[in-house]
Parts: structure tokens; sequence; C-alpha cells
């Protein structure tokens, strides 16, 4: 089996955009939108990374991340809009492993 990314975005064209270009990459990848369905996803799969925007309905990346680090060693990748550097830091603080801001390329 291949590498597995879950991808937790809100914006579906953002999240639809991010699983193509992993799926045409070689990664079998699977998209939500909230923190909960994030959290549940990831409990029941075995996954290779997750890609976490902060910004999510119900529960945050930020959230989830703290969460998901009680009880996984899962890499954690934010991506998101807030670029400001006390986000950044949370981000990495509750054990992100990279925060990369948007507009990306």
């Amino acid at each position: 089996m291949g590498k597995r990314i879950l991808v937790a975005e809100d914006e579906a064209s953002v999240r639809a955009g991010l699983l193509e270009a992993l799926s045409d990459s070689g990664y079998e990848a699977c998209g939500v939108e909230t923190g909960e369905e994030a959290l549940e996803r990831l409990r029941t799969g075995a996954w290779s990374l997750c890609v976490l925007d902060v910004k999510l309905p119900g529960q945050s990346g930020f959230e989830v991340c703290k969460k998901l680090r009680e009880e996984s060693g899962i890499p954690v990748l934010f991506l998101t809009a807030f670029s400001e550097e006390a986000n950044v830091v949370r981000g990495l603080e509750l054990g992100g492993d990279d925060y990369v801001t948007k507009p990306f390329r």
C-alpha cells in the first residue's frame, strides 16, 4: 500500500486541488472538511501524513493536532492562511511538524 495522506480543509476548491495533486503524485489521499471528521478518520486508519487547516468548522486544526499528539506520532503539516508568527509558533508547539501559509505555489 502507498503512502496515505489525510487532508483536513474546509474550503472545497482548495481541498479538491490538494487531493488531485497528491493523487497525481502517487499518494492515496482522502479529504475531510471538519475537525471532528479528521479525528475520526485519523483514529480509524493508517496514515502517513495529516495536512491540517487551522480554521476548520467544529474543532480547529490546533485542537485536532493537540488531541492527535495525545494518541499518535503521525506527521502533521499545517496549511493555513493564518501567517502571523504567533500562530506558527502555536502550531509547532502543539506538535505540528511544519507550517505552510496560503496562498502557496
